[in-house]
């Protein structure tokens, strides 16, 4: 976490300030009142993988409109640039996104955006910015008083780059906006300038950023940059959702894996079952759902995002109340076969982390974002406890905004054993629900949890498993394992 800028201090600490000036504290995204997420996944085809989250806030729909339209002209960019290579292997755009500040007077989004052309991955960061007084959403440059104030902090930043050594090059800063587009400040009020890879280097350093004291920098600020800076400095240790006291004793206690709490009322070798799965959330309709699942009596396998679940943790508290389960799809989307062992653990190891203190169990299940994986997946998730879980139906929600056509699909391709693809940050498929469980239901369907196709089989650490239809390959691993690599799944 320390690549992204992220410090976590001690609670006991009065005014923690973490040893590096330029990591940032960033707020809690489930303290933050009318904060949901939404996600962008347009282009998601199986030869191009596109993942983007960001927040929006009740009060504050012009700060979603503009990370919506920053982040759009980005990936608009990224498909002309893979649509004239089709030789690519599976380019990628995966956003994510941060607090930076979070008060009465001022938001700010860090917005982390990367990039994959087939070789290589690339990061930038851009800041966003909301003035809840003057209710106008802004880049990271207007947090500076004027042009002057911006000539002035280029020059600052380019003395400090001056001491990190020959490999950064302090030249290439100038009083440039653009340049200048990811402006947060760290808890002593000191502006931390970060810059995109490649911006101040010729190489790929990770992330380069500069920490300005705050005697230089507050006579630089304007007005919503004193609120942005006053919102930093006062910014919270980043907390689970359940209170101080509760959330220190819950993230020292032992906890059990996850497993639904209907868990053993149907025997799948008896009756028709079908798992029902859904990925990527919470997202805003994602408690709708779970009422429509709740009036039916029946219960799914929620696959979620760690980002998303951090902002709305009592949706994943819900889950388990209810009798479904939560299960890991990493933090941030990425495609894991891209990444090294130590990313893959990183990406599981986060979302783990966060989804264990929401439910207070430990998930046992986790699902490849594009449904790709390798042995060294398998290897990573089997190291950590978790089977690897695709899927047989494929209701192609991803492409297809009509709930009719959703459900028609999820219907007419269920089989007993099988396990449901869809996604509960799509309005539409959230509208098929209703239509899906009773169709399902008049043909003799009962809904269960993923680990409860399986009966007294179990599931295996680091085992893939796509379906429990018999013939359909309960498990897989060794050749067909391998095999993996090379599919481009959706």
């Amino acid at each position: 976490m320390a690549g992204c800028g992220v410090a976590i201090p001690s609670p006991a600490e009065e005014n923690p300030l973490p040893s590096e000036p330029t990591m940032i504290n960033y707020v809690d995204p489930s303290q933050v009142q009318g904060l949901n997420v939404r996600n962008m996944n347009g282009g998601d085809t199986g030869d191009r993988r596109v993942h983007v989250t960001y927040p929006s806030v009740d009060d504050a729909s012009r700060l979603s409109e503009k990370i919506r339209r920053t982040v759009t002209e980005r990936l608009d960019r990224f498909t002309r640039d893979t649509s004239m290579n089709t030789a690519l292997p599976y380019p990628e755009f995966n956003v994510d996104w941060q607090l930076a500040a979070a008060s009465d007077q001022v938001i700010g989004v860090r917005l982390r955006i990367g990039e994959s052309l087939g070789a290589g991955w690339s990061e930038s960061r851009t800041t966003v910015w909301y003035d809840r007084v003057d209710r106008r959403a802004l880049n990271s440059a207007a947090l500076l008083r004027d042009d002057s104030a911006l000539a002035e902090l280029a020059r600052i930043v380019r003395e400090s780059l001056n001491e990190k050594g020959s490999r950064v090059d302090p030249r290439a800063v100038r009083p440039d906006a653009e340049l200048f587009d990811s402006l947060g400040f760290n808890p002593r009020g000191e502006l931390v300038v970060e810059f995109d890879d490649y911006q101040v280097a010729g190489e790929d350093l990770g992330r380069v950023a500069v920490a300005v004291p705050a005697a230089e920098v507050t006579p630089l600020l304007s007005a919503t940059g004193l609120r942005a800076q006053q919102a930093a400095s006062g910014t919270a240790w980043m907390s689970p959702p359940m209170g101080s006291d509760q959330s220190i004793e819950a993230a020292n206690t032992v906890k059990p894996p996850a497993r639904s709490s209907m868990a053993g009322s149907v025997d799948c070798a008896r009756v028709k079952c079908v798992a029902l799965t859904y990925d990527d959330g919470p997202g805003p309709d994602t408690g709708r759902l779970l009422d429509t699942l709740a009036r039916a009596g029946a219960r799914a396998t929620f696959f979620s995002a760690g980002s998303n679940a951090a902002a709305r943790p009592e949706l994943l508290w819900r889950m388990r109340q209810e009798g479904h389960l939560v299960a890991n799809h990493t933090w941030s989307h990425r495609d894991l076969t891209s990444l090294s062992s130590s990313r893959i653990a990183d990406q599981l190891d986060r979302a783990q982390y966060t989804i264990s203190q929401a439910i207070r169990q430990v998930p046992t299940l986790m699902r490849p974002p594009y449904g790709a994986s390798s042995v060294q997946v398998a290897s990573v998730a089997r190291r950590l406890g978790l089977s690897v879980v695709r899927w047989s139906v494929d209701t192609e929600d991803r492409l297809d905004r009509d709930p009719g056509a959703i459900a028609d699909r999820a219907v007419s391709r269920a089989r007993p054993g099988a396990i449901v693809l869809m996604h509960d940050v799509h309005g539409a498929t959230v509208d098929a629900a209703p239509e899906i469980v009773r169709r399902l239901q008049e043909k003799g369907y009962v809904f269960v949890t993923v680990p409860e196709l399986y009966g007294s089989r179990g599931m295996e650490p680091g085992r893939t498993y796509d379906s429990a239809a018999s013939g359909g390959g309960s498990g897989r691993s060794g050749s067909a394992t391998r095999a993996l690599e090379k599919q481009a799944m959706p």
